[in-house]
């Protein structure tokens, strides 16, 4: 009886988990359903997706944060990194439909504020610059893209519908509207339309590869001359 007893509690939890989650992360579980095609439903997002499992670890500390429990709340954070891989600090300000994909190595600093609707994969760090006071991490705006990799670091504000490129260094200020690649992070806008978050990449403009193509045209350019000088 007592295995039956325990079997009962155990359902119990977990569908009052299941349903705390589907209450009060709706529009993260949407946006990760939109997001990314390897979901193949709620439950699975639920129970396999560690940036779910991340976000939610941060609400709960982000709560005790301003209750003043410090301690507390970073103990919950680094709980949640220990099993997620994902780093978030209880003082960040997140807003809603953040979804992190894959996640691991993920850090968002303790001033950092996030829009809603945003994305961040794997490798991405809201940094600092060094040992500065107050505002010192980054603030994105909403429906923001930030390929696995890069790298937002200061207290420099993003704007909405932007797509900061995998590998990307980003230490200025980027405007609404704007793709940025390469390392510092270089704006190219994109005719001032919102960007497409589905995120294709063949369709990004990278600055530093059009300087490396028009340096090739121009050395074989300058082959040809020398070629046709020794005639």
């Amino acid at each position: 009886m007592f295995w039956i007893h325990a079997l009962v509690v155990l359902l119990l939890l977990f569908s009052a988990f299941v349903l705390f989650v589907a209450i009060f992360f709706k529009e993260e579980l949407q946006a990760t359903r939109e997001k990314d095609p390897a979901a193949k439903g709620y439950l699975q997002i639920i129970l396999m997706y560690s940036g779910l499992h991340a976000l939610i670890a941060y609400r709960i500390s982000h709560k005790l944060w301003e209750m003043k429990l410090y301690f507390l709340a970073r103990w919950v954070s680094q709980i949640a990194r220990f099993f997620t891989g994902i780093e978030i600090h209880p003082g960040a300000q997140i807003g809603k439909g953040l979804f992190i994909d894959h996640g691991m190595g993920v850090v968002i600093g303790e001033t950092s504020v996030i829009g809603n609707d945003v994305t961040l994969y794997q490798g991405v760090t809201l940094g600092g610059t060094g040992k500065e006071t107050g505002k010192r991490h980054p603030t994105l705006g909403d429906n923001i893209v930030v390929g696995a990799g890069a790298k937002i670091l200061g207290s420099i504000e993003i704007g909405s519908n932007s797509y900061i490129g995998a590998n990307a260094v980003v230490i200025n200020p980027v405007p609404a509207n704007s793709t940025v690649v390469g390392v510092p992070g270089r704006v190219t806008k994109q005719d001032g339309k919102k960007l497409d978050v589905k995120l294709d990449h063949s369709l990004i403009i990278d600055p530093i590869m059009e300087e490396v193509e028009a340096l090739e045209a121009r050395i074989k350019e300058l082959e040809i001359i020398i070629k046709e000088g020794r005639r």
